[in-house]
């Protein structure tokens, strides 16, 4: 089911070797553009005339009426509610430790500059709700924005044929977190809503949150216009493991992630070809028992996911460090000095004991993550996500004049002696 890619003896790794997607954003772009250019000149009518054609709903209002949410969490089975506040809990520990404090800093005797962190003034927050309506989305992206102390949050997922609401849990989560601004909308409709405007909604400063390709290419279409977190498209996963790892332990977690969409990623990269024998067996055993198992197969079968057989462990973490994974786990002997070592990764799981799903709920991390390899140059969504430093500048007359020559030098280096003489100016020069 997985093909096999073998990087043995080899002295460098050709990117087009790798697993990857099919993953086009631009021709996405180009499909979704039009449908961007209709929100952004005619507001709500043409969101409401794509979710009826693709969502099956007729939407009156693009907002969830309040009694909705209510009704959502007081409904909510209590187990569920408790694991839910568990997971609440744990990523309100961890990222309430990514809070700043300004920065102030004496350049010279009466020259100062403070960094200050401010908040984004307001957001939109994109669940998805497909395949998978992900209510643990609500949470990484709510917590991180309110710990940022963000004053506006709206959130956004797709509604439900059957309801024509976004899905339950989703709305009860929302609630549990006292997020009242929620609207049944989904896919590139939702990010043109809050780069734009549209009804009751207004347009925002930044949007964040997972989603497909047409997401993706959406949050890439309005970038500029406003903010977005990073280009977090469809799940992946990559394994790195010696044949000190369980078999079962590794096929389960690659399993895991395919059955989140027939497009995700599943790789194994390994030096050890019994290792590779003994995940292939159990793949191929375990999908035959999953609820998802035709999802699963697609994904595990197609271009995005492999085994990368490797000469040893050293080799493994520079294919690792290429292919620069959403989620990568380490499970070989002496994991964590290896994940110390991985310069590119969304997040990495180390050890038997730190499955990529413990991340996806209850680890205390986040998992809205870069993906396509975005995790060579963006990171996952946190607290720092929301926050813009400002610098402010504070010199006094002794502290400008100590280094006003230098000023004017650089200027006239430059060319642009006006600025030497905005100094020069404050001493009758």
């Amino acid at each position: 089911m997985l093909k096999r890619i073998d990087l043995r003896g080899s002295t460098d790794i050709p990117a087009g070797l790798l697993p990857r997607a099919r993953f086009d954003v631009a021709a996405a772009l180009a499909e979704i553009q039009p449908l961007l250019d209709a929100i952004a000149h005619h507001g709500a009518d043409p969101i409401r005339r794509v979710t009826a054609e693709r969502d099956g709903v007729e939407l009156d209002s693009l907002r969830v009426p309040a009694e909705a949410l209510r009704d959502a969490l007081d409904s909510l089975d209590p187990a569920l509610r408790g694991s839910l506040e568990e997971a609440v809990s744990r990523v309100r520990a961890v990222h309430s430790a990514q809070r700043r404090e300004n920065l102030v800093t004496e350049v010279a005797p009466g020259g100062v500059v403070t960094e200050r962190f401010v908040p984004v003034r307001r957001v939109g927050l994109y669940v998805p709700g497909g395949l998978a309506p992900l209510a643990s989305s609500v949470v990484m992206n709510v917590v991180p924005a309110q710990l940022a102390g963000v004053p506006q949050i709206a959130v956004a997922s797709p509604p439900q044929r059957a309801t024509g609401l976004p899905d339950v849990t989703i709305l009860a989560v929302c609630a549990m977190l006292d997020v009242t601004e929620v609207y049944a909308v989904g896919g590139p409709a939702a990010i043109g809503m809050f780069a734009y405007g549209a009804d009751e909604c207004a347009p925002v400063d930044m949007i964040t949150g997972p989603g497909n390709i047409y997401v993706t290419a959406a949050k890439r279409a309005v970038r500029g216009l406003v903010g977005i977190d990073a280009e977090a498209g469809t799940t992946e996963i990559a394994v790195l493991a010696d044949d000190t790892a369980d078999a079962a332990h590794v096929a389960a977690d690659l399993i895991s992630q395919a059955e989140h969409d027939p497009e995700a990623a599943s790789v194994l990269v390994t030096p050890s070809a019994a290792l590779a024998d003994a995940v292939d067996a159990e793949v191929k055993a375990m999908v035959d028992e999953a609820r998802h198992a035709q999802r699963i197969r697609i994904a595990l079968s197609g271009p995005q996911s492999g085994i990368v057989l490797v000469d040893d462990l050293e080799q493994g973490l520079s294919v690792v460090d290429a292919y620069a994974a959403e989620h990568l786990e380490i499970q070989t002997e002496g994991a964590r000095e290896l994940a110390m070592r991985v310069t590119n990764a969304g997040a990495i799981f180390v050890g038997p004991y730190s499955p990529v799903s413990l991340g996806d709920y209850c680890a205390g991390s986040n998992h809205i993550l870069p993906t396509g390899g975005c995790a060579r140059h963006s990171s996952g969504l946190s607290v720092t996500s929301f926050l813009r430093p400002i610098q402010v500048i504070e010199y006094d007359r002794e502290a400008l004049a100590a280094v006003s020559d230098d000023v004017v030098r650089l200027a006239e280096a430059e060319n642009l002696p006006s600025h030497g003489k905005a100094v020069t100016a404050r001493f009758g020069r």
